[in-house]
This record gives C-alpha cells, structure tokens and sequence, in this order.
C-alpha cells in the first residue's frame, strides 16, 4: 500500500483496485490525495456536490474522481463512479499512512489483571489497564491510559485509541474503532427521589457493541438499567454524543456531533441522526429516518422520511420581530374566536386550535 511520501500508484492501478473506469492517462503515478481547489499536482481530488463544478475547470489536480455525466465535460485524468464521494473514500484508504506500532506490545507500565486472557498480536499501551476475566481477541489495540474493567469482552481487530474507559462486562465487537475519551458503559443517570432528596437506582445492565462500529471522541454510552444497551453492526457515532441506559440502535445508523439520545428510546437500522439533535425517552424511530440538526425529537417516529424542527437562522432584527408576532398569537386566537362569536359562527374545533 502506497503512502503520500512513496513513490505512489499508477491512475490505472488506482482504478483497478477499487472498481473503477479510468478516462486519459492511465500511466500517471498518483501520490496521494487532494480538495479539487485549489488541487496538487501529483495528487487526486474528487467531484461529488454540484455546487464545486466550476472548480473543475482549472483544478491542479493530476486526476479527478467523477460522475460520469461531469467525466462527459472534463478533459483531464479522471476515475468514473457512480458514486464518486464513496468511490473517494475507497481511493483515499489507499494512502492512509500504516499506524506506527507504540513501543513493546505490552507495555512495562500496563497493568494486566492475571487471568485476562489476551489473544494474538494484541498490543496494550503505556499505562493501560486490563481488569479480571477481560478477554481481549487478536489483533486488538488497546491504548495508551485505557481501562477495561473486569469481565470485559474486546473483539477481533478492535482499536481503543487512547484514554477509553470500558465498564465491567461491556462487549466490544470486531474492528471496532473507539476514539479518545470515550466512556463505554459508564453509570446511567438513574434517580428516584425520596423523602431526602435523589437516590440512586442500581444500573445493573451492560453495553453490548457489534462489529464495525466507530465511536467518537468523548462519546458516552451509557449502560443499562435492567436490560443492555444495545449498539448494532456498522453504527457510526460521532464525536461528544450522549446514549443513555438501556437505548437500542439499529444496524448502519450514523449519529453527527452532539446528539443527545435519552433513556430507552429505539432508533431502527440506516437512520441519520444529524447534529446537535435531542431525542426523549421512550420513544421509537422507525427503519430509514433521517432527523435534521438541531431537531428536537419528542414523539416516536412510525414512517421513513426526513423530520426536522426549530428555527433557521435569521438576522437578529427578523428574528425578533418575528418572535414578537408569535408572542401575539394567543391574543389574536382570543380575539379572533370572539368575533366569530359576536357573528354567529362556530367555535374553533379543539384540532383547528392545535390541541
């Protein structure tokens, strides 16, 4: 596998490898990737929202990855998909420089509880520590300052980058990747209140993760109160995302950057859950849908399709007039419903006032 400081690939090995029509010159040798602009000689861009076609024109680029209706108008090197944002990602993976192995496989300063069972080539970082009973497949990569609590299961291939903190009996599945910071089965936020004040309710649960599953940086995945938390296949959860006790989420679901899922709630498989969005407890979202940022989700959710809530930005001065309108609205209803009195018509039904 080439790496941007290598000699590099031939445009039509590059094609060859990842399934795609090379138009011009195969023979040119590709060092590594690039943006379409301003483009890098020796290196390959791609093409995939509309809005970025007039860089194409004069991008430095050596090659492009293309639709096939923009490789129709484009005289350079380029690679065919249909796909060309997939097809990218599967290019870029060519480059991706090899992680440099951290000193000894099992570091001096690692503590390694006496019965944790570590498979092949597994590596453990500098100050790392691996609890009883874990058991930790081939090839894992457990980082630098992680702690897997006792009874833990580590899959095949799976990567903890640094400063991950697993719960006891939490199951990780193959070629996971963890990103650092992130808490796997940290305490549910589980409270009665009694006479004195709040009371702790035992979380006797675990988090149980499938295969391919990334989890970003200072992501929390809360364990189960009774039940597990559930996580399934090809889950993509980004950076600083909150999961309470006992959530479940379908396979090849994509979470974005400070979402906030409370307890219990289901989302099925091939959701996208976008930014900043908040969801209740105990709701369920349904196979397919896809919630736009800063959505606040307070109902289950029955039908595919794309849900969105809240208020687009606006100029400060729109914005508050416009507030200032909806703060009128109750006086207008009043006012509205009198005058329909005072002429005889009907009363507004509870469904046309919104109840």
């Amino acid at each position: 596998m080439a790496t941007q400081g290598e000699q590099g690939l031939r445009l039509g090995d590059i094609a060859e490898r990842v399934g795609l029509h090379v138009q011009g010159d195969a023979d040119r040798i590709i060092v590594g990737v690039c943006t379409i602009e301003p483009g890098k000689a020796g290196h390959i861009g791609f093409l995939a929202n509309p809005r970025y076609r007039p860089q194409l024109a004069h991008t430095q680029a050596e090659a492009v990855v293309l639709s096939e209706r923009d490789a129709a108008q484009f005289d350079g090197n380029a690679l065919i998909a249909k796909d060309p944002y997939l097809a990218f990602a599967r290019v870029a993976r060519l480059f991706e420089p090899a992680a440099r192995p951290l000193g000894p496989p099992l570091h001096a300063t690692a503590v390694i509880a006496d019965d944790a069972v570590l498979g092949a080539e597994v590596r453990v970082g500098p100050h790392a520590v691996i609890g009883a009973g874990v058991r930790i497949a081939d090839g894992a990569h457990i980082g630098p300052h992680c702690v897997i609590e006792d009874d833990a299961v580590i899959g095949e291939d799976t990567h903890l980058v640094s400063g991950v903190h697993v719960g006891a009996r939490c199951v990780l599945g193959a070629r996971c990747r963890v990103q650092a910071g992130a808490v796997i089965g940290g305490r549910g936020f589980g409270l009665a209140r009694g006479p004195q004040g709040w009371e702790d309710v035992p979380q006797l649960g675990r988090v149980r993760i499938g295969n391919d599953v990334e989890v970003g940086a200072n992501t929390t995945i809360d364990r189960g109160a009774i039940d597990d938390t559930v996580i399934a296949d090809g889950v993509k959860i980004d950076n600083l995302v909150q999961i309470a006790h006992n959530v479940q989420i379908g396979a090849h679901t994509a979470i974005a950057g400070c979402a906030a899922i409370a307890g219990s709630t289901r989302i099925g498989a091939n959701c996208l859950i976008g930014g900043g969005v908040g969801i209740n407890g105990h709701v369920t979202l349904c196979d397919g849908v896809i919630v736009l940022g800063f959505t606040m989700v307070t109902r289950s959710i029955t039908e595919p399709g794309q849900y969105g809530s809240g208020w687009p930005v606006e100029s400060a001065r729109t914005w508050h007039g416009q507030v200032r309108r909806l703060r009128r609205l109750d006086k207008l209803e009043a006012r509205v419903a009198q005058l329909e009195g005072q002429a005889g018509g009907n009363a507004p039904s509870a469904e046309e006032q919104g109840e």
